[in-house]
């Protein structure tokens, strides 16, 4: 059907593909969530104080989280094949790649959790102030809790960036269902093998932002 040949594909392999993008996706969403979480924060507490050296930790932090922004990951990938190296020993495969997927989400992270903070009724932080609570108080008990529909919101849609960033990594020997997609489908021209990797990453950014989506609904105060 639609010239695809079934025998081409080996289903081993793609679940092979499928379990190393599944940990690359699990892995770098966990640490991008340690990461980044803190990093908005910090770039949201830091951006309101009137202090001359506060505000200049908030420019540097916001001047290298614009720069980790801007590479393409491609590019950031193989820029950071030295420091992956030590960091985990290798460049390639599913260790190697999980430090450029945390490297090029835990910023764009750590903007959503800023942009989420600062939506929060500034008439409740102002009350949890009039009330004598710390900042760590403020952040744990108000900031938080009163953000966090944004904040899952936005994790959602940085575990789907991260799905086309596994996929993307096939280009360098990232591994998973990118790389099987890449090695069969463009360089071998079995596109069946390259047809069923894109709907194994359809289905898995539907199941991503279902999830999101119930979680979001669950955590909006009506």
């Amino acid at each position: 059907m639609f010239g695809l040949d079934w025998n081409e594909i080996s289903w081993s392999e793609v679940s092979t593909a499928s379990i190393d993008t599944l940990s690359m996706l699990g892995f770098s969403v966990l640490f991008t969530f340690i990461l980044g979480l803190p990093l908005g924060v910090v770039l949201f507490m830091t951006g309101r104080s009137k202090s001359m050296w506060v505000q200049a930790i908030h420019n540097v932090l916001s001047v290298i989280v614009n720069i980790l922004r801007s590479v393409p990951f491609i590019i950031l990938m193989i820029a950071i094949i030295p420091l992956t190296k030590i960091l985990v020993g290798t460049s390639i495969g599913v260790k190697g790649t999980i430090p450029a997927l945390v490297l090029a989400a835990a910023p764009f992270f750590a903007r959503i959790v800023e942009t989420s903070l600062r939506e929060v009724d500034r008439g409740v932080i102002e009350a949890a102030q009039a009330m004598g609570a710390s900042t760590w108080q403020i952040v744990r008990k108000v900031l938080l809790p009163e953000s966090m529909p944004g904040l899952i919101a936005g994790l959602t849609i940085t575990a789907v960036t991260l799905v086309s960033y596994t996929a993307m990594s096939g280009f360098v020997g990232g591994g998973g269902l990118g790389d099987l997609a890449i090695r069969y489908g463009y360089q071998r021209y079995e596109f069946t093998v390259m047809i069923v990797a894109i709907v194994i990453l359809v289905i898995l950014v539907q199941i991503l932002q279902w999830i999101g989506d119930a979680f979001v609904k669950r955590y909006t105060r009506k």
